[in-house]
């Protein structure tokens, strides 16, 4: 268990995710954590604003860790891409992956990222979303085939990561590249200190 001694009294820092780029993300930033998973719904009305649809995945996450009665300062996350008004989560199949692709294809498209940080029990909460362009190359067909057979895009929003074999498909991006990958760390940094008290141990 990691423990923290922050303002007189002990907290546990815990990170509600089971992704494995959140916590590389979180612990390269020099914060130490323990890793808490929930499965939970993540459906959402046809028609709901991208923003507020992550917001409430973060959300749903958040109250499930609650109903677990943990304790501490607790982080959760989601991620979805946004392409001409279409929200585009986790591809099924590799042929929808293929078909995320070719939307994503030589167009600029919106990656938010929804977070939510409460101290259980009974404690304060902050909720925000985070928001990065990307632009894509123009991606031949081979190359998405072959990007696709490697299962990479699978468990990622939009079918890429940005992090990995992803990176071949990326022209630009405007923003937080951390938010790409799955977790505004540098704006959580500072909800982190500022409303609860938590910073990254010295030195990393």
């Amino acid at each position: 268990m990691v423990v923290l001694f922050l303002g007189g009294h002990m907290k546990n820092l815990i990170l509600g995710s089971g992704s494995p780029r959140r916590r590389e993300i979180l612990t390269r930033a020099g914060y130490r954590f323990d890793v808490k998973t929930v499965d939970v719904d993540e459906t959402f009305a046809s028609g709901t604003d991208p923003g507020e649809a992550v917001s409430l995945l973060a959300s749903r996450k958040m109250e499930a860790l609650e109903r677990q009665a943990v304790e501490g300062v607790v982080i959760t996350a989601d991620t979805l891409v946004v392409c001409d008004r279409l929200i585009l989560g986790k591809p099924a199949t590799k042929d929808e992956a293929i078909e995320m692709l070719t939307l994503l294809s030589g167009r600029t498209h919106r990656v938010l990222t929804g977070v939510c940080v409460r101290e259980i029990p009974g404690g304060r909460r902050e909720t925000f979303v985070q928001e990065t362009k990307v632009t894509m190359a123009d991606i031949p067909l081979w190359l998405m085939e072959w990007y696709v057979s490697g299962g990479e895009p699978m468990d990622k929003a939009g079918g890429y990561g940005i992090q990995g074999a992803g990176c071949l498909l990326v022209a630009e991006i405007c923003g937080d590249y951390e938010n790409v990958v799955g977790l505004p760390v540098a704006r959580l940094s500072r909800v982190l200190y500022e409303r609860f008290g938590v910073r990254p141990l010295a030195g990393g």
